[in-house]
């Protein structure tokens, strides 16, 4: 399953080379598939022969390769005083080294952090591409974290250098500058300082420190790294303790890269993409830097506040060719289709509900191979469909993408009747990503795709239904947990097989169907393990006013449920009390008036307790035994949200923190007393 790794006597490979082939390449010395100390090197799981075996390369000789061939073509793009300003690849490039020269200067030392504090910019990847040329370990941290969050990961990767957006984010590194050891100096990329403080510098002066290093210097540190090696952490959530640094390699990173934009037929010096999703996490930073690196893509930065609402004028502007969106992202834009749909007149919703039925026929034909058209396709094409595309800013979007969470089969063919499908991706931060992919002509509902080609998937211990742990292999699986022995031995077995922790299953065709996750089985009191997504997910599908729910029933005798409702997000993304357009409309329907949440919640409305009964009712009609039922459920008094804690960065439910909030504990004891069964 591997080639063996060369030892570091082999010929210099200097960071100017870029090689073709694996005689040509000098690995660090190596004894093991993984490791947990930053300054040691892995073994990669290379195949023989076909994909897998391609020669590995380090950032620097990915990053050179595409400004020699591609260097005067568009690299990334900002809005400033509201027009365009683009960095070419060449440009990039020598910003990038700058950047390099100046942590050099800073006082960088190997296999140190650079913390990353911010919204996605240019300055953002240049200090991440920057830190990495200088021998450093990049290190996204989450603009939502608290200041204690902020100093477990840059003590974790022992920082030495702190780079933030603006003073909001500064504040919090002020509160903890004084138990970081090992920070050097901070630098702040956004808005002017509003205070000069020793060691902290604007981002020109940044720029400008490492003016006196030189080439040569830089160069003897570029030089020196080797694919095998660490480059950049991670951080997972920290959902069931402190987060762990995912490390990940050169070859990691550049291998991934390459294969997914390979296995997509990605075009070099065409694509580009939008960048509003959260950098720490591994999705977008792989979608958004290290693809688009690999095939020359542009990257267009949306503004801060993109998931507020602005992200949809960024769209129509930039037009790319790939859109990465997690499930919240795609719900949110049909709840705005939907909403400006239930305001047009008795004969535009004819034509679009014509439209859609065609639609959806045109797309599952297409999922199915069959590739039959069918009739009134074209017309209705022409009359809905690309009108919609062209209003979404996805009119030339080849990949319609989702991933980081599961989406309900409601959101996927709602967007299969528009004829613009979404692909599901599944993976971890410890597979770089992406492990299986899905595209067009290449796709299932509800599946997330095919293995990434030069990989291989395992299920561990299957049932007799063939669900099984899904186990990862290839050049793709992380190299450990920094500073973490016990919790990479968890994840890595002794053959080196990654276990995901989640469970699936392969149909006829070989497409990977997520059915649960090990962690999240609900255990009742009766012993029947019992998944809570697919419950959930057909509840929030069959109650179009539900925005969340959460299923209980761990060592119960039965299965409850918590609710909520959907709700209009402010300014900081904070869910407010007023209802959505189409809660409100599910409302009207039933002759109710309201437009809060409270006023539903405050006097349990009959007509949408009621209607939320029924539609729980239909849920458990389908289910596949009685323990699976719902028997009481409740409403809380406010959606769960990302500053609230109870959503990940992704929008993925955070379930052990939901279960230790004092407030919802109390909600949950109320429920549970509660004499009724729904």
């Amino acid at each position: 399953m591997m080639a063996g790794n060369c030892c570091p006597c082999c010929p210099h490979t200097t960071g100017a080379s870029v090689p073709l082939k694996l005689s040509d390449v000098c690995l660090a010395t190596a004894e093991q598939l993984w490791c947990t100390s930053r300054d040691q090197a892995v073994k990669l799981r290379m195949a023989e022969t076909g994909p897998g075996s391609e020669a590995p390369m380090t950032i620097h000789q990915m990053f050179l390769k595409t400004v020699k061939i591609y260097g005067d073509l568009p690299a990334v793009a900002s809005k400033k005083e509201g027009q365009w300003v683009t960095l070419t690849w060449r440009e990039y490039y020598q910003q990038c080294r700058a950047a390099a020269k100046s942590f050099l200067k800073l006082g960088l030392e190997r296999y140190h952090g650079v913390g990353i504090l911010g919204f996605n910019s240019p300055e953002w990847f240049i200090s991440d591409i920057g830190c990495i040329l200088a021998g450093g370990f990049a290190a996204g941290i989450y603009t939502t974290n608290s200041p204690e969050a902020c100093q477990y990961v840059a003590d974790n990767c022992e920082a030495n250098v702190l780079v933030v957006e603006n003073h909001k984010q500064l504040l919090k590194i002020l509160q903890i500058k004084e138990q970081l050891p090992h920070l050097k100096a901070i630098v702040q990329y956004k808005d002017e300082l509003q205070q000069k403080l020793p060691n902290l510098y604007t981002w020109a002066e940044f720029m400008k420190l490492g003016e006196e290093v030189s080439d040569e210097r830089l160069d003897a540190v570029v030089d020196s790294q080797r694919a095998n090696q660490c480059c950049t952490l991670i951080y997972t959530s920290g959902t069931t303790g402190n987060p762990k640094g995912v490390m990940l390699s050169h070859d990691n990173i550049t291998w991934t890269s390459n294969a997914v934009g390979a296995m997509t037929s990605m075009q070099h010096g065409v694509e580009c993409v939008v960048s509003y999703l959260p950098l720490s996490h591994v999705a977008a930073q792989i979608n958004d830097m290290w693809i688009s690196m690999r095939f020359a893509g542009a990257t267009y930065f949306a503004d801060p506040d993109a998931l507020k609402g602005s992200l949809g004028t960024t769209l129509k502007e930039v037009r790319p060719t790939s859109f990465l969106g997690v499930p919240r992202v795609w719900e949110k834009m049909q709840e705005k289709m939907k909403a400006i749909g239930a305001k047009s007149s008795g004969m535009k919703k004819r034509v679009a509900n014509w439209a859609k039925s065609i639609g959806l026929q045109a797309s599952y034909s297409a999922m199915n191979g069959e590739n039959l058209v069918p009739w009134g396709f074209m017309l209705a094409n022409n009359l809905v469909f690309k009108k919609v595309r062209w209003a979404l800013g996805l009119d030339r979007c080849k990949s319609c993408l989702t991933g980081a969470a599961p989406i309900t089969k409601e959101t996927l063919e709602y967007f299969m009747s528009l004829s613009l499908p979404l692909y599901e991706l599944y993976g971890m931060s410890e597979s770089t990503g992406p492990h299986t992919i899905s595209w067009e002509n290449d796709f299932k509902i509800m599946s997330c795709g095919k293995v990434v080609v030069g990989c291989q998937t395992k299920l561990d211990k299957p049932d007799e239904d063939g669900n099984g742990e899904i186990c990862f292999w290839g050049r793709h699986v992380f190299m450990g947990y920094l500073n973490e022995p016990e919790k990479t031995e968890e994840a890595l077995d002794q053959e080196g097989w990654l276990h995901s922790g989640d469970l699936g299953k392969h149909d006829k065709d070989n497409f990977l169907f997520i059915t649960g996750r090990i962690k999240e089985l609900i255990i009742t009191a009766g012993g029947e393990n019992i998944p809570p997504v697919p419950i959930e997910d057909a509840v929030k599908a069959e109650i179009a006013i539900i925005s969340n729910a959460m299923l209980l029933g761990d060592k119960m005798k039965f299965l409850s449920m918590m609710l909520t409702l959907k709700c209009i997000v402010d300014d900081n993304g904070d869910p407010t009390d007023e209802l959505t357009a189409e809660a409100v409309a599910f409302c009207h329907q039933r002759g109710i008036t309201a437009t809060k949440a409270s006023e539903i919640i405050a006097c349990k409305e009959p007509a949408i307790y009621k209607a939320i009964q029924e539609g729980i009712e239909h849920v458990n009609a389908k289910a596949t035994s009685n323990a699976q039922r719902v028997q009481k459920w409740v409403i809380l008094d406010r959606d769960f949200s990302i500053s609230g804690g109870e959503l990940g960065p992704t929008m993925k439910l955070k379930r052990g923190v939901v279960v230790k909030k004092e407030h919802l504990r109390t909600v949950v004891i109320g429920l549970l007393n509660a004499s009724v069964d729904i």
